[in-house]
């Protein structure tokens, strides 16, 4: 299905007149925003689709390594990266950025940034129960409206948590041995979570986990386990309050892998609302994507294979009336024409289909200083592929424009 992008404009003016401005005090405090919470009523929901409101997204932005942040085994090395002094608490400079301010979001939403994804990881700020530390809560709702009061589209997801280095905090994992006292703790989180925003209108949208497998079952086992895990997500949403019930979910994939979540093992969970998303990530190939190794990108063959696997979305979920959310895809080659052909091709692609894409940015993108695009050719390419405009991207355009 191909995105109408005057009705995708038109949607978010409309979206952006009718939404409330919050009544809450915001003030510094430290590292973070101290919110005092004021009874809100209810934000109205403009009834549509889940198809209405990927499509209604223009292009998607991460805030990555920001609330992400957490004291991590990021190398696979057994020891730690970064970390705080005992009895001092993390926040979301730990791993180099400096705190999010509006006016980052300010310049996005300049840039023609409608949504963003602002990964948010918990470990390092919940007790053993899952009980969130307050003012990391608050610290959470500040960045989300620093983003949602300009009119954006917001997911916010457990991230980390579900990491592999359960011995430094990753305690997803922990569901292979411990599924209840897991599974307990997952649902105090999102019970939280899910009372802090729920009077927020449809362009807050909550995700179940960031990529996570069980690879150490069996095969029909570790997909039986995630699933069991995202169906709980959406029956404990749609039990809790105010607008929960009726919420866009994103659902994350087998370890959001494109191959593994088209597997027939896979299955959406049963949503009351049929407002559930899949989600899934895009990293292939991972040389070329996250690394240095591979910096050329673009021959008939690793073509074929981004439409292969951008078509196997399409048919297994879009065509079934299941919308798709990419939410994360990145190119680190140190080739600029391969970067910007691949990460045009992919959103154009996906554009075409009806598919939301969300850039991951670790900082590389978007300097969190001055707020500007360090490669403006990559702004200009995912403007172009998300305009509607009818056309074939071509290597090498942007630097011959």
């Amino acid at each position: 299905m191909k995105r109408n992008g005057f009705f995708a404009l038109l949607l978010t003016a409309v979206i952006t007149l009718t939404g409330c401005a919050k009544d809450t005090d915001i003030s510094s405090g430290g590292n973070s925003e101290s919110i005092e919470t004021v009874e809100q009523s209810p934000e109205e929901m403009i009834e549509m689709t889940s198809q209405e409101l990927v499509s209604a997204m223009r292009i998607g932005w991460n805030l990555g390594n920001t609330l992400d942040v957490c004291q991590a085994d990021r190398d696979g090395d057994g020891v730690i990266n970064e970390h705080v002094e005992e009895g001092e608490q993390v926040d979301e400079t730990l791993w180099g950025n400096p705190l999010a301010t509006q006016e980052l979001f300010n310049a996005l939403w300049e840039d023609g940034i409608n949504a963003v994804r602002i990964p948010v990881t918990w470990r390092d700020h919940i007790d053993e129960a899952g009980n969130i530390n307050a003012e990391w809560l608050d610290r959470v709702q500040t960045v989300v409206d620093y983003a949602y009061d300009l009119g954006m589209y917001v997911i916010i997801n457990i991230h980390h948590d579900g990491g592999g280095d359960p011995q430094f905090g990753a305690w997803i994992s922990n569901a292979v041995t411990d599924y209840d006292g897991t599974m307990a703790r997952y649902r105090t989180l999102w019970t939280q979570i899910a009372e802090r925003f729920e009077n927020y209108d449809e362009r807050l949208v909550f995700e179940s986990l960031n990529e996570v497998g069980f690879d150490n079952l069996s095969q029909s086992s570790a997909y039986e386990l995630l699933n069991k895990i995202n169906q709980e997500f959406v029956d404990l949403i749609r039990s809790s309050g105010s607008n929960n019930p009726s919420r866009h979910l994103l659902i994350a994939g087998y370890w959001t892998d494109i191959e593994r979540t088209c597997d027939s093992g896979y299955v959406m969970p049963t949503d009351p609302a049929g407002k559930s998303i899949v989600s899934v990530h895009y990293y292939t190939p991972w040389q070329f994507c996250t690394t240095n190794i591979q910096n050329e990108w673009g021959t008939s063959a690793e073509e074929r294979q981004m439409e292969t696997l951008i078509g196997k979305m399409k048919s297994t979920f879009t065509d079934n009336g299941i919308p798709v959310i990419i939410g994360e895809y990145a190119a680190s080659g140190n080739d600029h024409d391969s970067v910007i052909y691949f990460c045009e091709k992919l959103v154009k692609k996906c554009d075409d289909y009806g598919i939301a894409t969300f850039l991951w940015d670790n900082g590389g993108q978007v300097n969190r200083y001055t707020y500007e695009w360090r490669t403006p050719t990559l702004l200009e390419a995912l403007k172009r592929a998300t305009s509607g405009e009818d056309y074939t991207p071509v290597k090498g355009a942007a630097e011959a424009a």
